[in-house]
């Protein structure tokens, strides 16, 4: 019902008072009323942080550095739906092949993955970067199509 820190020591004392075990350890997230309240309770019990919750808060760092990137990387190619106005209505082999490319491009952007254990904006990237690549080796051997110069 309450999370104060004497509230908390309460719960803790009466917790160890009724157990008929030793309490070697206490585990868990790092709210200051909560650490207050095992180093007055049972101030000889070492106390550590959760690991999921330490983890979360040393990856946050690295998560909204990749969320931004993410962010950026998705307003350089947001001109994709004007190209694929452009070939509407066509067959041949040009308009497929850009439409595979925006095809690539629109999976590129809309894979979020798990954060802190997937980087989507370091996969965007590389997403990003192979389609570029393969763009680059279609202009080198072919040239760009005729709509995609500008």
């Amino acid at each position: 019902m309450s999370s104060t820190q004497d509230d908390l020591t309460g719960l803790l004392c009466e917790a160890k008072d009724l157990l008929s075990v030793p309490i070697h350890g206490i585990i868990s997230d790092g709210q200051l009323s909560i650490r207050r309240a095992v180093a007055t309770a049972m101030p000889q019990v070492p106390h550590q942080l959760c690991h999921f919750h330490y983890l979360r808060e040393a990856g946050k760092p690295l998560y909204e550095a990749d969320r931004h990137a993410k962010k950026e990387l998705k307003k350089q190619v947001r001109g994709v739906r004007p190209i694929e106005r452009a070939i509407e209505g066509r067959d041949d082999e040009e308009a497929e092949v850009i439409h595979a490319y925006c095809l690539a491009v629109r999976a590129s952007v809309t894979d979020d993955g798990i954060p802190p254990l997937s980087a989507s904006g370091l996969r965007l990237q590389q997403r990003l970067q192979a389609i570029s690549n393969s763009l680059d080796r279609m202009e080198e051997k072919r040239g760009f199509p005729k709509n995609l110069n500008d």
